[in-house]
């Protein structure tokens, strides 16, 4: 293949904030584990923690809450534009009857 092969230069691009979006993530996520320790949060508490209750309902309500908003910004988004996405073609035409070919049958 040359360096000149569009499907080559296709496939080596990178999405532009896929860097960015990750170096951001992983500063959130090193900024939270170093306010848990320094709040004093143990491993050993926090597994207590998971025990009662009322943490066990956030555990399953917090991600189900985030699905439910997410889903709801994109039906007002969708909305709000005005246009509809264009509807998906129906398929395959729907078949005929088999008949006998020449020299058939």
């Amino acid at each position: 293949m040359s360096d000149d092969d569009p499907m080559l230069l296709t496939t080596l691009k990178r999405p532009k904030g896929f860097i960015r979006y990750a170096l951001v993530t992983s500063a959130i996520a090193l900024a939270s584990v170093t306010a848990a320790l320094a709040a004093g949060v143990t491993p050993a508490e926090a597994a207590s923690f998971v025990h009662r209750p009322d943490a066990q309902v956030l555990v399953f309500m917090a991600p189900l809450t985030l699905l439910l908003v997410a889903i709801l910004f994109e039906v007002a988004r969708i909305a709000l534009r005005g246009a509809l996405p264009a509807q998906a073609p129906t398929g395959r035409p729907p078949r005929r009857p088999w008949s006998p070919g020449r020299g058939e049958g």
